[in-house]
């Protein structure tokens, strides 16, 4: 269920003693990046100013993530599971979200979403030599070379799809897919910038 002011009542604080974990999630790219605890308070505070707030178990008090570092929670919505006795905070960060100067609290890079850690390998190889890989050697021949890739693997893709072949199909999308990032990341842009495209044609 989507939390906002009208309906903040349906949450169930009661049955973790007024305080409630809350998970926080890139709204984005699917990532993890943290956990924290909200009391009824903080979530009024979190929906009323759209930067997330906490209680801190350690200070006794409420605490706005990137109080002190800048590193804020933008809002985008609020969700309680089945039992509304647990919160799932989607977000969009501002910067780093660990205290640790990390992307998010959860670094085991196989406890990322798989597109995530598909953009981290991409990035990893820029400015790497060019024989030691395939995306090192794209990145080194230019972003035109990258998007000439994505014009080859777009009509691989369509004619594989007019061919009813679901195999090459499902294989060259993941070629597209994968050279798509490639020309984004050339342009120092990510799959996280198209989908906030996306997402703001969704809220129109």
């Amino acid at each position: 269920m989507r939390i906002n002011q009208t309906n903040i009542d349906m949450v169930d604080f009661a049955k973790g003693d007024n305080l409630l974990p809350a998970i926080v999630q890139h709204a984005l790219s699917g990532e993890v990046l943290m956990q924290g605890y909200m009391n009824s308070e903080a979530l009024q505070q979190t929906l009323a100013s759209n930067k997330v707030t906490f209680y801190s178990r350690s200070k006794q008090r409420l605490w706005t993530k990137g109080e002190s570092s800048g590193n804020t929670l933008e809002l985008v919505s609020v969700h309680t599971d089945c039992d509304q006795d647990s919160l799932l905070i989607l977000v969009k960060p501002a910067g780093p979200t660990c205290h640790l100067g990390t992307r998010s609290c959860f670094t085991d890079a196989q406890s990322q979403p798989m597109l995530q850690r598909l953009m981290d390998t991409i990035e990893s190889r820029r400015g790497a030599p060019v024989d030691s890989s395939y995306t090192a050697s794209l990145f080194a021949e230019g972003v035109k070379r990258a998007a000439q890739k994505v014009g080859e693997e777009g009509v691989e893709v369509a004619l594989a799809a007019a061919a009813g072949d679901t195999k090459e199909l499902l294989n060259e999308s993941a070629d597209l897919l994968y050279h798509l990032l490639v020309t984004l990341a050339a342009r120092d842009l990510s799959l996280n910038d198209v989908l906030d495209v996306l997402h703001q044609r969704h809220q129109s």
